[in-house]
Order: structure tokens, then sequence, then C-alpha cells
């Protein structure tokens, strides 16, 4: 009896430890929408080192998506979902903008990452 009690409670705790560890490699989904010169929302914060998965968006035309310090840059297609995952490995605040020309008012088309730690 004690045996199976002790089998019963390490596998338990393996079962525990396996979904604790699966839900912390789960990436955060951030949705981020685009439009004619605005990111919305413009200001997104995440911990360091923890993956995030931005979920883009343009509600209008083809906007690009630039975070230089993290090495990302991608188009935003109208209809579809762009995904970009990443993990942010350092804690600050980082601009984002969009680097694809969208008329008058695109210089102003840019947002912040806040990495916390």
């Amino acid at each position: 009896m004690k045996r199976r009690v002790l089998v019963a409670l390490l596998l338990g705790s393996a079962v525990g430890g396996v979904v604790r560890l699966e839900a912390a490699e789960q990436p955060g989904e951030i949705k981020i929408s685009a439009k004619k010169f605005e990111y919305h929302p413009n200001k997104v914060t995440v911990k360091a080192g923890q993956p995030v998965v931005l979920v883009l968006t343009s509600e209008d035309r083809i906007h690009g998506f630039k975070m230089p310090d993290f090495g990302l840059r991608t188009d935003i297609v109208p209809g579809q979902e762009t995904r970009v995952t990443f993990t942010p490995d350092k804690p600050g605040n980082f601009s984002f903008f969009c680097d694809v020309f969208c008329g008058d008012g695109h210089e102003d088309m840019e947002g912040t990452l806040v990495v916390e730690a």
C-alpha cells in the first residue's frame, strides 16, 4: 500500500512538473493592428526572457513592421495574420515602426515595446 502511494505521488509530481514546464514555454500572443498612421495598441509590455508571438493585422493596406533592436522586420498584409515569434532578452523601451510608406503621417506610425525584467 505504501509503495502504491509513493508511486502515485511520484507520478503526480512528474506530470505536474511537465504541465508547468509546457505552460512556461508557450509564448504569449499579443495582437497589434495597423492602419493609416497608427498601431493599436501602440504600447506593449512584456517580460524579458519569455517568448512572445506578435499577431499583426492591417485594417486598410500593406504596412511594414520593424523593430531593429530585436532584428524584426515583416510586412503586414490586409486580410492576413502575420505572426512574429521572438524572445525579448533585455529590459528597456524599444521602438517599432512602419517601414512601408503609407502616405502623409507615415513618419508618425510607431509604437513602443516595454520589456520588464
